[in-house]
């Protein structure tokens, strides 16, 4: 039982992690890649009035940024309902087993 539980947790962790390098290389490719490395050809382009390039670093990078904070919301709820760890399922600790010492509120 032990066994099956502990390679279920690995399996989750593995998914995890290359959940968080997609979210990173995308970042890293939009922030350092179109904002720095590719400007100077992007800036051909143009993007309500601006030069891509410009634009990209200036704010296409942070609208990236929070697409992306918004995907890994989703796509980690999504690995938290199939492997069963998700908060639905949280079994929180009621307060009066908690903190014996603490008197009920009214």
């Amino acid at each position: 039982m032990i066994n099956s539980h502990n390679s279920k947790a690995k399996i989750y962790w593995k998914k995890n992690i290359r959940i968080v390098l997609t979210l990173l290389t995308i970042w890293f490719f939009v922030s350092f890649g179109m904002g720095i490395l590719w400007v100077d050809a992007l800036d051909s382009f143009r993007f309500f009035g601006f030069k891509f390039g410009f634009w990209m670093a200036q704010q296409g990078s942070i609208f990236c940024f929070v697409i992306l904070i918004f995907v890994y919301v989703y796509k980690m709820n999504k690995l938290d309902h199939q492997y069963d760890v998700d908060e639905v399922k949280d079994n929180f600790i009621p307060d009066d087993i908690y903190c014996p010492d603490k008197e009920p509120e009214e």
